[in-house]
């Protein structure tokens, strides 16, 4: 019995870790899995590097984005942190 109570406390903190730690990141990643796969043409986007642009064409791992009229830069999908509402860049 001493030997359960003395691994007590270290399965507590490995509860107490996942639950506020790895389970919302894990939920984090999945939400951004999911907005990546959802990208299309004509998506106003973010990227990590703080680039605004819309989306013109999409590859398997990579998406062209126009970041200025006649500017198109390519970029891994992974780059972009969020998709901005439509009419955000002029």
């Amino acid at each position: 019995m001493s030997s359960l109570g003395g691994m007590l406390p270290l399965v507590l903190m490995f509860v107490v870790l996942y639950f506020i730690m790895i389970r919302p990141q894990m939920k984090k990643q999945k939400e951004h899995r999911a907005m990546i796969d959802a990208l299309a043409k004509g998506d106003e986007v973010a990227t990590a590097g703080g680039v605004l642009g819309k989306v013109t064409r999409i590859n398997e791992s990579i998406l062209y984005v126009e970041i200025a009229e006649g500017v198109e830069v390519q970029m891994q999908r992974s780059a972009v942190s969020q998709v901005l509402p439509k009419g955000t860049i002029k």
